[in-house]
């Protein structure tokens, strides 16, 4: 970098918000397959604790070093059904403490990959995997799950789709001494990519080396504060702007996550450049539309704007980095942006736009509260809804929804710190049982066939 590029990302940190959200180690469990549960368990502990030993030092020192804030230091792993299914294990809650007990001793924040692909069918490790899923999230801290339910090429699981709506509501009840805390761990996907460094989705996908190192910048008060400077300019100066600007944020992803990978000896992987806020003021997507002129987020024009920042963010990342992956555009999760939050508030911002939404940001309805009396076959319809958006269009959708238990529209359910509050949001009380209880897979879109 140069030197004035150096100063710009300086008065980027100080001024705006800017910071890499995530180093993210990726690692391979693949070797630590064994019929022998306890030695497998063990295999995976100690490859973690090896390969991850220096993560969170190395993410300290190039913080101090550059003066960039790195904030969280995170772990993915393969897909724990792949790895346990070997094993005759009756459940899979010990590989989840087993994670846990890893995560801890070398000091990251989360670690994911207690997930299974489901897309297509379940193999016994995947359905142990699932029903493991609830006590899993409720005896571990820092351990993420997720289940990706369809893609574009096979079309959606419908009875994994069910199953989830179960899972949800169980996680919700073991958890509900923290008002459902389990299910911010746990999300749910179609198209879910094999290198996304943010959590709760993140694993390390097959086709990824044995360790590796993304990194997932962020940077949402960068590009509001660069929008007002031009305020009243046409959309082609918008764009263009927002890809300038997502051009320097990803170019210090990509110093970060080369010298980590330096300094840790393992490959670089990708620069996930999606805008991730949290509830800190200043740091929210929201506000970087509203800055286009929307007077709430919510109101007629959201889309359309989200369509712009998602686009122009990617090329300009693109442009900046050669290995940009994992979900790279505009994160809108409820609970962790002040902006959405206050429009959750007054009313401005439903379930219904937030799935519109999703046919354009990054992922899909994340970090939102609803009643906790709300029916599982209504979740199930939910994660149905946008799964077929993601199929349709090629794109990652998730779900990552919290029945907080006893809670009703109007409540508020407080999870602290980058998982921050949530208004308690109205779902549609028609049902969707008989639709849900079908089963069956929804065949893959005709576009799909591209071979």
């Amino acid at each position: 970098m140069e030197t004035a590029q150096v100063l710009e990302t300086i008065r980027m940190i100080e001024e705006e918000n800017l910071d890499i959200r995530t180093i993210t180690m990726g690692i391979s469990l693949l070797d630590c397959i064994d019929s022998d549960g306890e030695k497998a368990r063990q295999k995976i502990y100690d490859k973690i604790v090896t390969k991850a030993a220096n993560l969170v030092a190395v993410g300290e020192q190039i913080s101090a070093e550059f003066g960039i804030p790195i904030i969280n230091k995170r772990i993915s792993v393969t897909p724990i059904a792949l790895v346990a299914g070997a094993s005759d294990d009756s459940d899979y809650v010990a590989y989840a403490k087993t994670l846990d007990e890893a995560a801890k001793a070398v000091g990251v924040n989360f670690i994911g990959g207690f997930s299974a692909l489901v897309e297509k069918g379940y193999s016994t490790g995947d359905r142990k995997l699932i029903a493991s899923i609830p006590a899993a999230l409720a005896q571990t801290e820092r351990v993420c799950s997720s289940v990706n339910v369809g893609t574009t090429r096979a079309g959606i699981n419908m009875d994994a789709v069910k199953q989830m709506g179960e899972i949800i509501k169980e996680t919700a009840e073991l958890t509900k001494d923290n008002q459902g805390l389990g299910c911010a761990k746990l999300v749910v996907f179609a198209n879910a990519v094999e290198d996304n460094p943010f959590m709760a989705g993140a694993f390390h996908g097959v086709g990824e080396a044995d360790c590796v190192i993304h990194v997932g910048v962020s940077g949402p008060g960068v590009v509001k504060r660069a929008l007002e400077k031009v305020r009243g300019e046409s959309f082609d100066v918008v764009a263009e702007t927002v890809k300038q600007t997502a051009f320097k944020i990803t170019r210090m992803g990509q110093l970060v996550g080369v010298e980590a990978s330096k300094r840790l000896g393992v490959p670089f992987g990708i620069v996930d450049l999606s805008l991730a806020p949290t509830p800190a003021i200043g740091d929210s997507v929201a506000h970087v539309l509203e800055e286009m002129g929307l007077e709430v987020v919510g109101t007629h024009g959201t889309t359309a704007a989200l369509a712009l920042l998602n686009d122009a963010v990617k090329k300009g990342g693109v442009m900046a980095c050669g290995h940009v992956g994992g979900l790279s555009g505009a994160f809108i999760p409820v609970s962790e942006d002040a902006g959405m939050i206050d429009a959750v508030i007054n009313g401005s911002l439903s379930l219904a736009k937030l799935e519109a939404m999703t046919a354009i940001c990054s992922v899909g309805l994340d970090m939102i509260a609803i009643p906790g009396n709300t029916p599982s076959a209504t979740i199930a319809a939910m994660i149905a809804d946008e799964a077929a958006i993601g199929v349709i269009n090629h794109k990652t959708t998730a779900v990552r929804l919290i029945p907080a238990p006893g809670t009703d529209v109007g409540d508020t359910v407080e999870f602290g710190g980058l998982l921050g509050y949530c208004p308690v949001m109205p779902v549609n009380q028609f049902a969707s049982t008989d639709f849900i209880q079908r089963g069956g897979r929804i065949p893959a879109p005709i576009h799909s066939f591209k071979n």
